[in-house]
Formats: C-alpha cells, sequence, structure tokens
C-alpha cells in the first residue's frame, strides 16, 4: 500500500512527535528499543533567554511495553525538573 501512496501522492510525512508541558518544560517520552524490552528516556526541552536547550534523560530501568516506559519517563522528568529546575542545562 505506501507504494501506492507514492504513486498517487499519499503523505508519509512524519507527525509531530507527542511532548508533555511540565512548568514551562516540554517533556519528550523517548522509549529506547532494547533486546530485554524498552528502556525509560526522554528528551527535555525549554527555551532558555532565547536558546533552545536540551537534556537527554535516560535510565537503567528497562520495561515490557514502550507504554509503560514512556509513562515512567514522564514521571521521573517531572521529578528531575522539581528538583533542578532550569539547573537541569548546566
Amino acid at each position: 500500500m505506501s507504494l501506492l501512496k507514492k504513486l498517487f501522492g499519499g503523505s508519509d510525512a512524519a507527525k509531530e512527535p507527542e511532548f508533555e508541558e511540565y512548568e514551562g518544560f516540554r517533556i519528550y517520552p523517548e522509549p529506547m528499543k532494547e533486546s530485554g524490552g524498552y528502556r525509560l528516556a526522554a528528551r527535555i526541552e525549554k527555551e532558555v533567554d532565547g536558546e533552545a536547550r536540551v537534556h537527554r534523560l535516560i535510565r537503567a530501568d528497562v520495561f515490557n511495553a514502550s507504554e509503560g516506559a514512556a509513562k515512567a519517563a514522564l514521571d521521573k522528568a517531572k521529578i528531575l525538573i522539581d528538583q533542578m529546575g532550569e539547573k537541569l542545562f548546566d
């Protein structure tokens, strides 16, 4: 079917990644596929002084499903934001 989409102008454009906004930060859950499941990982972004800043959060926790890893990543990222705020980018 994807061949037909390409031939007839169907769009395969990547959709915008989903994020959750928390305390002015954007949290993008990005579970990492591993042989034993999905590793907890997320990208935390915020614009600071007109500059986009990014912090990568990767933990040792591994989950059976990507949904579980994504939920846990959101929770861990919120805790990290509460503890460190903008110092996260130093």
